[in-house]
């Protein structure tokens, strides 16, 4: 139990890789808002049916206001605020030249602005309390990746941001990190399994030379041990979970 008496938020906690973290930092004793577009009401069901504290929260964390209301609400019903995980994240896929602006926009808005916005509003509140862990989740596309021209620039983004932030608040006793996960297993990515009677799956497998693909709670624990005390002289890192698939 690293996190007992922690309180922590983690965005885009719906469902797959954002639910895997939740109910692995619950899991270590932490309480933990679940925050997503809809109600994360199956990821605080899970937590709770191990005896474990969480609570939903709606936001669109590409709105400033929202995510203000969110930190202010996990101070408000725990007390404190120990861990922000920004998980929350979308893509729009395309190939540079069609991409269309909207969704160069959209992906932008969520996936960098909305770091931002969580990263900043956390650590207003870590800053006075002198002690805090921002986990944001990039991905291997961040070192670019064909048809993905809007989301590698927003998740290179937020390497950036991380790293300055974590240089800023490091004597304020807040650590700052990235992580990128490979082929993790969700409902998105399983559905490779049904193309072209799976040859698409089998095909992703040949590029990790773990050679299967990963699960939400290998992410998870990684989340946890950054947010653990254990992790308090680890800051400004970009650690891959992917199997070697990121080079």
């Amino acid at each position: 139990m690293r996190l007992e008496n922690k309180v922590a938020i983690v965005t885009g906690a719906g469902r797959g890789l954002g639910r895997g973290i939740a109910v692995k930092l619950a899991k270590e004793g932490a309480k933990v808002v679940a925050a997503d577009m809809t109600p994360a009401e199956e990821t605080v069901r899970e937590i709770e049916a191990f005896g474990g504290t969480a609570a939903s929260y709606v936001v669109n964390v590409a709105r400033q206001g929202e995510v203000q209301a969110l930190v202010k609400y996990a101070v408000d019903t725990y007390g404190t605020l120990d861990i922000m995980v920004n998980n929350a994240g979308i893509n729009r896929d395309g190939m540079l030249h069609k991409m269309p602006v909207e969704n160069w926009n959209i992906v932008i808005d969520v996936d960098l602005t909305g770091t931002f916005y969580g990263t900043q509003e956390a650590i207003k509140y870590m800053r006075d309390k002198g002690y805090g862990r921002i986990i944001n989740i990039s991905s291997g596309s961040w070192l670019g990746n064909i048809g993905q021209a809007n989301y590698a620039a927003a998740k290179a983004g937020v390497v950036g941001l991380t790293k300055t932030a974590a240089r800023e608040n490091a004597r304020k006793g807040i650590t700052c990190n990235v992580i990128c996960p490979g082929f993790i297993e969700t409902d998105m990515t399983l559905k490779l399994k049904e193309v072209k009677d799976g040859a698409a799956w089998e095909s992703m497998m040949q590029r990790i030379p773990a050679g299967y693909a990963g699960k939400p709670e290998d992410v998870g624990n990684m989340v946890a041990f950054l947010a653990s005390d254990e992790a308090g002289y680890v800051t400004s890192e970009v650690i891959n979970v992917g199997g070697g698939m990121i080079v």
